[in-house]
Formats: C-alpha cells, sequence, structure tokens
C-alpha cells in the first residue's frame, strides 16, 4: 500500500502531462520510464537497506531521487489543478479547452524549479529562530534562562556527519543554557549511522543536552540507541525529568518516550511516571517528541510543551494535511488548556522526502521569562 500510494503521482504525470505531449512516442516512452524509476525511491530504499526510511545511496543520488519525486509530486498536484479547471470550462461551455502545449511545459519548468528550491532549503543547516516565552510561575532567578530546541536531525546519508557538525558548531555559539533535542535525531541502524552522528557529541550547554527519543528510533533498534546516546554527552529523558537550578529558582525538565513505542513492545510514554518526585511549586516543560497528546500533558499542569515530528508540513498547503494527522498541531505555538504548546519545524528531515517550500526548517533558541 505504501509503494502503491507513491506511485500514484506518477500515474497521474504519466497519463495526463506526458501522454498529451506533441512529442514521438519513444522520447514520452523514456521519460515516462525515467519519471517511474524516480518514483519507485521508497521501494530501492527498501531493497537495498531494509528500509524505506533509510537511503543508503550516495548523497548526490539521494538528492537526485528527491529532486525527481518531488518534481513527479508538485506536477502531478499542477495537473489535477488544471484538470480541474478544465472539467469547470466544460461545465459552462460543454467543451473541454485545449491546452497548448507550452502551458505544460511551463508546469514542467516550475516543478522541477519548486522541487530543486525545496531540496535546497531542506538540506542547509537552519537559521537561528528566536523566541521569547512566558512560563507561569518562573522564578526570577530563571528569568532569561536560554534553551535551544533540536528536533528531527534525521542523521543519515542526505544529513551526514558533516552537516551534524555544522548544525552543532552553529548551536554551541549561541552559548546556551540548555540543549534539548525532541527525537528522531538518526535514519539508520547504529552501525551504519555511529560515525555520522559522533559530531552530536560536540554540543555543548552550561546544563547539558537533554533528548528523547522520537518514532524513527524505534523503527532502527531503539534500545541499542538509547544505550550508545549518553555516550555522547546526552542525557535521555525517557519517562523522567531532570531539575534546572538558578539560585532559589527551580525549573522541572521533563522527557517521555514516543508514541511508537506501543508497537514496539517498548515503554510507552508515562508522563505522570515523568513527574514523579518533581518539585510541586516549579513549572514545568515536557519535551514530546510527537504533539498529539499535547491535551493530556496540559492536564498534568504542564506550562509549556516542546515538540518536533510533523516537520511542519513541509510544504505549504500539505501542512493542512499533516496537521490532520497529529489533531490539527503542525508548527508554531499553540494553547492547549493552560498550557502552551510550540511545536518545531525540524532542524532536518526525512530523507525520504526532503523538500521544503514555504515552511524553513529551525535551530530554536527560547528565552524564558517569568509572567
Amino acid at each position: 500500500m505504501f509503494h502503491l500510494m507513491f506511485s500514484l503521482p506518477w500515474l497521474i504525470v504519466a497519463s495526463r502531462f506526458i501522454a498529451p505531449l506533441p512529442w514521438p512516442w519513444w522520447v514520452r516512452l523514456l521519460l515516462a520510464v525515467f519519471l517511474l524509476f524516480a518514483s519507485q525511491y521508497h521501494l530501492f530504499s527498501r531493497f537495498t537497506s531494509g528500509s524505506v526510511f533509510a537511503p543508503e545511496f550516495p548523497r548526490p543520488l539521494v538528492i537526485g531521487f528527491n529532486l525527481f519525486f518531488g518534481a513527479i509530486v508538485l506536477l502531478a498536484a499542477m495537473q489535477v489543478v488544471l484538470d480541474i479547471i478544465s472539467i469547470l470550462i466544460f461545465a459552462v461551455t460543454w467543451s473541454f479547452p485545449a491546452v497548448p502545449p507550452v502551458v505544460r511545459y511551463g508546469m514542467g519548468i516550475a516543478a522541477l524549479a519548486l522541487a530543486s528550491f525545496g531540496i535546497s532549503q531542506a538540506i542547509r543547516v537552519p537559521p537561528v529562530k528566536r523566541i521569547e516565552v512566558s512560563i507561569p510561575g518562573l522564578s526570577p532567578d530563571l528569568d532569561g534562562y536560554r534553551m535551544v530546541q533540536l528536533t528531527d536531525m534525521h542523521i543519515s546519508r542526505l544529513f551526514t556527519g558533516r552537516w551534524a557538525s555544522a548544525v552543532v558548531e552553529k548551536t554551541n555559539a549561541l552559548d546556551a543554557d540548555l540543549i534539548v533535542i525532541t527525537g528522531d535525531l538518526i535514519d539508520g541502524s547504529l552501525d551504519i549511522r555511529r560515525e555520522d552522528i559522533a559530531p552530536l557529541a560536540g554540543l555543548s550547554a552550561r546544563d547539558g543536552v537533554l533528548t528523547v527519543p522520537g518514532n524513527h528510533e524505534y523503527f532502527f533498534e531503539v534500545d541499542r540507541w538509547l544505550d550508545h546516546l549518553p555516550s555522547l554527552n546526552m542525557r535521555i529523558l525517557a519517562n523522567e525529568h531532570a531539575v534546572i537550578e538558578r539560585g532559589e529558582g527551580k525549573l522541572v525538565i521533563a522527557g517521555v518516550t514516543d508514541l511508537s513505542a506501543r508497537f514496539t513492545g517498548a515503554v510507552e510514554p508515562d508522563l505522570g511516571k515523568a513527574l514523579e518526585g518533581a518539585p510541586a511549586d516549579a513549572p514545568v516543560i515536557v519535551l514530546d517528541h510527537q504533539p498529539r497528546l499535547a491535551e493530556r500533558a496540559a492536564s498534568h499542569g504542564v506550562a509549556l510543551q516542546l515538540s518536533g515530528h510533523t516537520h511542519g508540513g513541509m510544504v505549504r498547503g500539505l501542512d493542512q494535511i499533516v496537521a490532520r494527522a497529529n489533531n490539527g498541531f503542525v508548527s508554531g505555538f499553540y494553547q492547549v488548556g493552560q498550557m502552551q504548546l510550540y511545536v518545531n519545524n525540524g532542524t532536518g528531515l526525512w530523507p525520504g522526502f526532503a523538500l521544503r517550500i514555504g515552511v524553513p526548517a529551525e535551530l530554536t533558541e527560547f528565552t524564558l521569562r517569568r509572567m
């Protein structure tokens, strides 16, 4: 079903875009076959690495697959819009309009250009996004406390060790009090990704690096990854909490495991357990990879939840579909009861669809303020 779904855009392009072109049949056939090859990117990933989530091709080939697969998806969307317009014209005139070849040429160029732009935006080291957030009950001693959120880095053949090193350098330059990573650090097994993720050991903040697993960790022997991450100077909050202290002020950072745990037999997310023994009068910030359980966190009196997972929807317009799969949460701030939820667009992106159009990646610095 997964591969059939990703074949549908190619079918639209082949039948509605390529077939009507005024080209020799063999040229149209070659183009259709080439794009069919590109559309099966995820199937080839599964054959070569055993998983659609970790393409183990050389980086230029991963970029090439994303370029043409992205162009197919964009072109299919344009063709659907063109067909809808044609149907509307038919409903008025009882005659389908003739579509000049130049219109299709323009669509093809636009799709390829947009896909190229989308990939360039996806794979760059993201700019710093600075946010001030008010925290009820925050001590004066913690006013101005700065924390950096990294999320959805998806260290892989696309987001390599060199990219990770650049992210580390940019993050450390912020001289933050705390660094939090809200899951999906990797795509691939520990044996394959060990060297690529090694640069993250260089992340440095006064109160260290706290992280929670995302759903992709559960695709690749999560226990091995959770055993390895502490060697990279990360503290894992798997239904646990840490207490930050400044003078007389205290702040609780709680973290939970991912919802995907229920499908693997691993420990499921339990915020109640994560908060056991936490100072009762200290405000709580929760790290939860997926935003879907935000209402449950709000019921625990949490002040702020930081999540990722959605990648912000990646492409403007597609974000509305992604939101529906995540209880309406896709990008930016939401008020959930008395709790604030921030859904980060992501520092990286799943290499299986690495396009960003109108939804920029983030390296996010939060400054906490008293209310």
